[in-house]
C-alpha cells in the first residue's frame, strides 16, 4: 500500500548553510557534506537525465562539498498503515510517520524509496524529508474500520520514527498514545534515545503485553558510526538506552544490523556481549543489502571514507551475495548465502547461546484491543 501525494514546497529546518547540487558520479576521492552519510545525490532510476562530474578546470570537482539544509514538506498521504506479504520480516503491517530520515545512515536500505518522489536517494534521502500531519487522523479510521483485524504494527521500519525531527513533531508519540489508547500492540526499531521520551507511554503498555523494541547497533566504533550514521545516535548512547528500557520494565532487544562483511562483523561478539550486559532480552541480525541505487552510494561512500578496505568489503559483500551486489530473493536477502554467511550466521548461534539471552521476541497480546467509535452518523447498536 503506497501512500499518496506529496507537496511541492520544502520548508527548512536547518537554517544554517545552502542547499547544493551535487553530480552523480566519479565521487571516488568526494567526502560526504559534514554532518551526512551519502557522498552526492546520484540519479535515482526513474530520472529522464543523467548527470557526471566533469572537471572544467577550476577545480569544481575537487572543492569541499557545501552543508545541506534539512527541509521538511507535508506528505499528504491517505492512508497511514502499509501491509506486507513478506516471509522475511515478523510484520504484516507497518506505519512509517516520515519519509526520508536525518540519520544519514550510508547504508539505509530505505534510501531507493525516495526515487518515488522524484528525488534522489543520496543526499536528498537525508536531507530532504517528509511528514504526515494527519498520521493519527488517519489511523482511529482504520482501526475503527469493521474490516480491521488486529495484529502487531511495527512502527518506523522503512524510515526511523524516531530521527531527530520527532523531537519536534512529536508524530511517533500521538501514534503511540492512540495505539495505547486502543490496547493496540506495536513494534519499534530505533537507533535513537529519544525513544526514552515516551517511557511513561511504552511501560504501560509493556503491563499489558503490547509492545516491544529493539535497538539497533552496527558499530560500537564512535569514528566509524560517526561517518556510517552521523545524526544517529552514538554508539554507547544506544547501549544506554537499552539499559533504561529495561529498567523500566520494558522488554527491549538489540537488532545488529546491518552487518557488514570486514567493516563490521570482526564486532559480532563485543556488541552482542554489551547488549547482554545491558539486559537486553533477544538479540538479532541482518546481513548488508544493497538494493538498486545504494549500491551506487554505499561504494561511492567506501571508497571516500575507507578507500585500503574498499576493495576487501566489497568483494566479501559480493560473496555473500553469489557473486552479485545485491539478492533480493525472499528467504537470502536478510541473512546472505555462501561460506562468508554462513561463518557469520554459525558466530552468532555460538555467541547467542554462550551469553544465555533469556528470551525471543515476544508475541504481543492483541485481545485487548478495542476499536476507536465510529464517527459516522450511523448509530452504534451496542
Amino acid at each position: 500500500m503506497r501512500d499518496a501525494c506529496v507537496t511541492a514546497t520544502l520548508l527548512d529546518i536547518n537554517p544554517v548553510g545552502i542547499n547544493a547540487v551535487h553530480d552523480a558520479s566519479n565521487f571516488s576521492n568526494r567526502l560526504p557534506p559534514r554532518g551526512r552519510g551519502a557522498v552526492a545525490n546520484v540519479d535515482n532510476r526513474f530520472a529522464e537525465h543523467a548527470r557526471e562530474c566533469y572537471d572544467d578546470g577550476w577545480g569544481t570537482c575537487d572543492a569541499a562539498p557545501t552543508p545541506l539544509h534539512t527541509q521538511l514538506a507535508i506528505d499528504h498521504a491517505r492512508s497511514i498503515i502499509s501491509y506486507n506479504q513478506s516471509p522475511d520480516v515478523p510484520f504484516d503491517r507497518s506505519i512509517n510517520p516520515y519519509r526520508g530520515c536525518e540519520h544519514g545512515c550510508v547504508y539505509c536500505f530505505a534510501r531507493p524509496s525516495h526515487a518515488y518522489l522524484g528525488l534522489s536517494p543520496g543526499l536528498d534521502f537525508e536531507s530532504k524529508l517528509f511528514y504526515k500531519p494527519n498520521a493519527v487522523e488517519l489511523l482511529r479510521k482504520e482501526l475503527a474500520h469493521a474490516r480491521y483485524q488486529c495484529a502487531p504494527i511495527a512502527l518506523g521500519i522503512n524510515t526511523d520514527a524516531y530521527q531527530p525531527v520527532e523531537r519536534k513533531l512529536g508524530l511517533t508519540r500521538a501514534i503511540l498514545q492512540c495505539l495505547a489508547e486502543h490496547r493496540h500492540p506495536v513494534s519499534i526499531v530505533t537507533k535513537s534515545s529519544l525513544i526514552e521520551r515516551d517511557i511513561d507511554i511504552l511501560s504501560g503498555m509493556a503491563k499489558q503485553n503490547l509492545v516491544s523494541i529493539a535497538i539497533s547497533l552496527t558499530t560500537l566504533d564512535r569514528t566509524l558510526a560517526r561517518a556510517m550514521e552521523p545524526r544517529a545516535t552514538a554508539p554507547a548512547r544506544r547501549v544506554q538506552t537499552i539499559r533504561t528500557l529495561a529498567d523500566a520494565g520494558i522488554p527491549v532487544g538489540v537488532l545488529i544490523a546491518p552487518v557488514i562483511p570486514v567493516l563490521t562483523d570482526p564486532e559480532l561478539e563485543t556488541l552482542l556481549q554489551t547488549a547482554r550486559t545491558a539486559q537486553a532480552l533477544w538479540a538479532g541480525y541482518v546481513m548488508l543489502r544493497l538494493p538498486r541505487e545504494l549500491v551506487e552510494i554505499f561504494h561511492a561512500w567506501l571508497h571516500a571514507t575507507a578507500p585500503g578496505k574498499a576493495k576487501h568489503v566489497i568483494n566479501a559483500i559480493r560473496e555473500t551475495r553469489g557473486g552479485k551486489d545485491n539478492d533480493a530473493r525472499f528467504g537470502a536477502r536478510m541473512r546472505g548465502q555462501g561460506v562468508y554467511a554462513d561463518i557469520i550466521a554459525r558466530r552468532f548461534k555460538v555467541a547467542y547461546a554462550r551469553l544465555k539471552f533469556p528470551g525471543e521476541m515476544r508475541n504481543l497480546d492483541t485481545h485487548l484491543f478495542h476499536a476507536p467509535k465510529s464517527n459516522g452518523r450511523q448509530l452504534e447498536l451496542f
